[in-house]
């Protein structure tokens, strides 16, 4: 396996950075994991683990087990960084384990918000394939756990918002022009009337990041995956139309020509950037790429960058602690490796 998601930018790659399908899952003979004592978290654990780990599949021996429990805390904020696993799957101890394939496509949360949250990342704009996927995993599964359903609320789950499919299908959308414009909010709105919601890149309760949001179903009880996969489908091409169409406008103009050549240059020259202002700049300079002002560069090293520079992503590189100045230093010496060739 090569490529991470994240290293490659796929079909509707100008605006969709990535597409994911998550899955929530609870073993049938066991309570709910606010119910769970850790001896019985414990037990959960080691059940999904040989489910996967020991199962005939031809992926199995792609997975490696990480005891969330046992790993420092910038390991498990760049597992958030990632998109791998929920902020608050990492918050606090206990008995969590990740399951992640070598290309850290798919991965299984044991004993987050559920017992089971399965989440297949894929580049780009692809849904079929992620939930394809996705339902290849959760059977094999189910064969071998039984997961907790009913047959009129459908898969239980801790959550009353995730019962019925448990599934949650969204897509991270790079949407400068929309926001730039201040279009977000009527868009916002007229998706929450649709059964859709948009967040911040990293989900519930997050602001977007250099004008990334994550689209997704809100609904999940009465619904059929096929039905609300379809829904986002058609609605995140009405806003990559949208996108793009004022993208065209606004790179006419030339004081956003100006913000991003300027970004340009601070990339391939600074000595010291923060995280934020980094993105700014990444985030510019990827909209003048897929607008034509920018053709030297390719999305793939900015999909790449996005990810490598944050905070914790950088000390796993480096191997060792970083201070906060040492970091911008790591990180402005990064993009000028990447920028100035």
């Amino acid at each position: 396996m090569d490529n991470k998601w994240y290293e490659t930018s796929g079909k509707n790659g100008e605006v969709v950075i990535s597409t994911r399908i998550r899955l929530a899952r609870n073993l049938e003979q066991y309570p709910f994991p606010i119910r769970c004592n850790a001896q019985v978290k414990q037990e959960i654990a080691e059940k999904v683990k040989d489910a996967v780990l020991n199962s005939n599949s031809v992926i199995a021996p792609h997975f490696s087990c990480i005891d969330i429990d046992n790993i420092d805390a910038g390991e498990k904020v760049s597992l958030v960084e990632r998109h791998l696993v929920s902020p608050e799957f990492i918050s606090e101890k206990s008995q969590k384990y990740l399951l992640l394939l070598d290309d850290e496509s798919v991965s299984i949360m044991i004993n987050e918000e559920d017992h089971i949250r399965l989440q297949v990342m894929r580049e780009g704009f692809d849904l079929d394939k992620a939930y394809e996927q996705a339902s290849r995993i959760d059977t094999l599964l189910d064969e071998r756990l039984n997961f907790a359903f009913s047959d009129t609320l459908g898969y239980l789950t801790q959550c009353p918002t995730n019962l019925g499919t448990g599934m949650r299908a969204s897509v991270m959308l790079h949407l400068p022009a929309l926001q730039s414009t201040k279009a977000m909010r009527k868009i916002s709105e007229n998706l929450s009337k649709i059964g859709l919601t948009i967040r911040g890149s990293y989900g519930e309760g997050s602001e977007p990041t250099a004008a990334m949001y994550q689209l997704s179903n809100q609904i999940s009880l009465g619904i059929s995956e096929k039905t609300a996969i379809d829904n986002l489908k058609n609605i995140t091409k009405q806003i990559i139309a949208q996108e793009l169409k004022t993208r065209e406008a606004l790179a006419k103009q030339l004081s956003v020509q100006d913000t991003i050549y300027r970004s340009e240059g601070i990339l391939k020259s600074a000595r010291l950037i923060a995280c934020d202002e980094a993105l700014k700049h990444l985030s510019n300079l990827r909209m003048g790429i897929t607008t034509g002002l920018i053709n030297n560069i390719s999305l793939d090293t900015i999909n790449r960058l996005m990810v490598e520079i944050q905070p914790a992503m950088l000390i796993r590189q480096n191997g060792k602690p970083l201070s906060s100045q040492e970091r911008d230093a790591v990180r402005a010496e990064l993009l000028r490796n990447n920028f100035q060739n």
